[in-house]
């Protein structure tokens, strides 16, 4: 039975689900020197955001698949290291959105009202109005940076409450902006005319410090920003200094570059500062929505299926998978055969999607075709997550290439193979009930199922080279399946393809090419 470690605490639904189908180990608090002696045993890794998954953890655990971050970010877990590895990384993306986006409307509001320090205030007995006087959202301009799930959520509410919508997402179309009520600009834009600015985007080497004290000095002298989005997005030493001098209105931050936060100087502020200890999705609901979603994408992917969230597998969404699934096999088998044939090192990979293929999206073809390419190689340690970083590392030039015209089969798949030893080329489709048929080697036409075990020669078209062939390998023993010649003239080169019982004995290969007539002879293994 499959074991699962969950190193942070998750909601019992989550727990349940797991339990189906593998043991579970709830250990949390664990260090990360305990988390590498114990991480071999495990299949999978279930985390939140206390969990620091290191390289170190993921390659002490040799037999994990899959590690699963109930939320959002995956900041915590060392994405690189785990798709070398061949690991699924998963998150929740839709899990926390609302819990996400009603805690930035909440931080903005109260930070516009000062509602923190008034409560304060209050319970200290005072009664002080004149100093908590706040400013409206009404008809303010709000900046959004970043208009996905939770954005969006955030440019619904602030729209219903009478603000103007800027948003600035380079991956945004203006149709979903401006079914959301937001008018797309440019992030200098955005900093110079938003009263609110709101980030929703995860922290990578190009939003690390975003809000600077260059940024900062571009914005209104009134604006509030709020930030529940990750930690180091903005720079926090900037922030307060700004805050300090009333070069900015104010800030409510939920995140923080250092969790727990140290000593800020974001803490030294007063009622212009509202600061929580990252509570973005610290809902009831959200809790259970995130352990649900994660701890089913483990199971599935336990059960050997795909998972429906995972950050490092580029274009392979369970909708995608499911309607590419055949072409998926057809790439795999193809690209095995092509490495197979090219032999050596291979030095590049030209993959062209033909006819309705060329209009669908290549990323999961290519990947698929990789693998494959690389799994007489590489075999079991190789899949759909390290594919691409695996051919990246030896150097394989991958070019993609679209040609709609060709229409010999609704769908089809070249693949051209360059290696030290040579280049080689295959052609696949899909027939009737997505029977895959190879249909031309090295340009040669054909119309061949592939088999477990087959033999291709290039050979002079000429009498008895075919039966020669037969003869030599019914002397020792090998039963041939089936058998067809491409040729594109009459007595020029041609190709044999013939599918055998068995794999052929050692030596035999070398027998072959000794035939009058025979140019080369390769074997392939699928």
């Amino acid at each position: 039975m499959s074991k699962v470690l969950v190193s942070d605490p998750i909601d019992q639904a989550g727990i349940d689900i797991l339990s189906q189908v593998a043991q579970v180990d709830v250990k949390t608090g664990l260090p990360q020197e305990e988390l590498i002696r114990i991480m071999p045993e495990y299949d999978a890794l279930m985390i939140r955001s206390g969990t620091q998954v290191t390289k170190e953890i993921i390659e002490a655990g040799k037999q994990l698949k899959i590690i699963g971050r109930a939320g959002v970010g995956v900041d915590n877990v060392d994405v690189p290291a785990a798709t070398r590895q061949g690991i699924v990384v998963v998150n929740s993306p839709e899990g926390n959105t609302i819990a996400a986006a009603e805690h930035a409307i909440a931080m903005m509001l109260s930070l516009s009202r000062h509602i923190p320090d008034a409560n304060v205030s209050v319970k200290g007995g005072k009664w002080d109005r004149k100093t908590f006087i706040g400013v409206e959202v009404y008809k303010k301009t709000l900046g959004i940076v970043g208009l996905g799930k939770i954005g969006a959520h955030v440019a619904t509410v602030a729209r219903a409450m009478g603000m103007k919508l800027l948003a600035y997402d380079p991956f945004i179309s203006t149709e979903r902006a401006d079914q959301l009520g937001c008018r797309l600009v440019d992030l200098d834009l955005l900093f110079r005319e938003a009263d609110f600015i709101t980030l929703h985007i995860p922290k990578t080497p190009e939003t690390a410090n975003m809000i600077n004290a260059e940024t900062l000095a571009k914005m209104k002298p009134t604006v509030r920003i709020i930030n529940c989005a990750r930690g180091g997005i903005i720079d926090e030493a900037a922030l307060a200094d700004a805050i300090a001098q009333g070069k900015i209105g104010g800030a409510a931050i939920d995140v923080f570059s250092q969790e727990p936060v140290g000593d800020s100087p974001l803490l030294h502020l007063g009622k212009e500062a509202v600061l929580t200890p990252h509570l973005g999705a610290s809902t009831a609901e959200a809790q259970v929505n995130v352990s649900l979603d994660v701890a089913e994408q483990i199971r599935d992917v336990l059960l050997g299926l795909p998972a429906r969230s995972a950050v490092n597998i580029p274009g392979l969404y369970p909708d995608v998978i499911e309607k590419l699934k055949p072409y998926l096999r057809l790439a795999e088998t193809l690209g095995n055969m092509a490495g197979q044939l090219a032999g050596g090192r291979i030095e590049s990979l030209n993959i062209r999607m033909e006819g309705d293929l060329a209009s669908v999206d290549s990323k999961p073809l290519v990947i698929a075709a990789l693998k494959g390419l690389l799994y007489p190689a590489l075999r079991e340690r190789v899949n759909y997550v390290n594919a691409g970083i695996e051919a990246k590392e030896r150097g394989i030039r991958v070019i993609e290439t679209r040609d709609a015209a060709i229409r010999d089969y609704a769908g089809s798949l070249h693949l051209e193979a360059k290696g030290s030893l040579g280049d080689h080329s295959v052609t696949g489709a899909l027939l009737g009930n997505d029977e895959i048929r190879i249909t031309s080697v090295d340009e040669f036409p054909v119309n061949v199922p592939p088999t477990q075990n087959m033999l291709f020669t290039l050979h002079r078209d000429m009498p008895g080279i075919i039966g020669k062939i037969g003869s030599l390998l019914g002397s020792f023993n090998v039963n041939i399946a089936s058998m067809q010649v491409g040729r594109k003239i009459v007595r020029g080169d041609a190709v044999m393809v013939l599918s055998l019982d068995d794999p052929l004995p050692e030596g035999i290969l070398a027998e072959i090419t000794k035939v009058q007539g025979i140019r080369d002879a390769y074997t392939v293994t699928l």
